[in-house]
């Protein structure tokens, strides 16, 4: 590698590091020297120090209280090389944006044509087929162009799309020294860096629950932490159906993911209802009447499983079936993948004519 190659290489790699730290500045800096004296990524023309310069020369970390700390440049890298590591494996697909298979005002040309109507843009105007309808009427003699003459192609509709993304925090994301929450939070920064980028005009909003649950910041994902909570899916599933009948979108979707498991609500008085002992009934009942009014609104729920567990699975099973919605059962390293793929086939339809 080149010094260049081995300072972006050593970028991602801290990228990495910070979300499993939460965030952690000096922790990861810490981790960084271990690895190095066990796999010598360092050496003199690239030290740690340098690295650390560098980190602050290009806005990335700075000091506060005698300690380092990620700065809003820093988390937008944090995004964009998760979008990088996650998605690396794809394949070469033509560019696109909110394709549907519908008809209307946008920007890729259609090869059929359709009587001009006013809004239509005057550079998609097909003038054969224009002259053509004038010459018809009238012969070349007196040749004259009139309104009813003109001839547009028709452009690819294209559309918009409002998601919100649930995240589970709840203390089973990490149960039995498995890491599930590192590799979730990383999917979740490369969705939230790829619809910022390529589609900025949607509405992205992201939602974690545990005991409860709340709306965070995009900023304030990479320093998110499992809690000693439980899962209340109900409440998460409650929030994301608020948030999206609040902007108004009619293609609405909610990713959720969770290790399956529903093991809290709010009764009617408002306390919090919990057993961490199998699927309760009365829990589960409830959060599957929440996916019957997800599928009543048109909202779309893509559950991913991080979990293999068979009664978990047949929980998802069900909940999906209620929904109509979509469910995905792989392991950690193919998450992103799946979530990618889904996200851009959903682009390309309308999600009412799914149903």
């Amino acid at each position: 590698m080149t010094d260049e190659q081995r300072l972006q290489a050593l970028m991602s790699i801290f990228s990495y590091l910070l979300i499993q730290t939460s965030g952690d500045v000096d922790e990861v800096l810490s981790w960084l020297q271990q690895l190095a004296e066990q796999y010598g990524l360092f050496d003199r023309s690239l030290s740690l120090d340098d690295l650390v310069n560098k980190l602050k020369e290009q806005g990335l970390i700075e000091d506060a209280n005698d300690a380092h700390i990620l700065t809003n440049k820093g988390v937008q890298r944090i995004r964009q090389d998760a979008l990088r590591h996650v998605f690396s494996s794809l394949k070469k697909a033509p560019e696109g944006s909110h394709e549907t298979p519908y008809g209307g005002r946008g920007i890729d040309r259609l090869s059929e044509t359709k009587k001009w109507s006013f809004g239509d843009q005057p550079t998609n105007i097909d003038m054969t087929s224009t002259v053509t309808n004038a010459m018809k009427r009238d012969g070349i003699d007196e040749f004259a162009l009139k309104e009813e003459d003109l001839e547009v192609y028709e452009t690819e509709h294209t559309t918009t799309c409002a998601t919100v993304l649930m995240l589970d925090i709840s203390h089973s994301m990490i149960l039995y020294g498995e890491d599930r929450i590192t590799p979730a939070k990383e999917v979740a920064l490369a969705l939230s860096e790829l619809i910022r980028s390529r589609f900025p005009k949607d509405y992205l909003s992201l939602v974690v629950f545990g005991d409860e649950a709340k709306i965070v910041s995009l900023n304030e994902l990479p320093f998110l932490n499992v809690g000693p909570y439980h899962t209340n899916t109900r409440a998460g599933l409650q929030l994301a159906r608020s948030l999206l009948h609040k902007c108004g979108n009619v293609n609405k979707q909610i990713f959720m993911i969770t290790d399956g498991k529903p093991s809290a609500i709010f009764d009617d008085a408002g306390r919090l209802y919990k057993n961490s002992f199998g699927l309760d009934p009365r829990i589960v009942n409830k959060t599957l009447d929440e996916a019957v009014q997800c599928r009543r609104e048109k909202v779309v729920v893509s559950t991913f499983m991080v979990a293999r567990d068979p009664y978990l699975i047949n929980f998802v099973d069900e909940f999906t079936k209620t929904n109509q919605g979509r469910a995905y059962y792989s392991d950690l390293n193919r998450l992103g993948e799946f979530i990618f793929v889904d996200y851009l086939r959903n682009r390309r339809k309308r999600f009412t004519s799914q149903r």
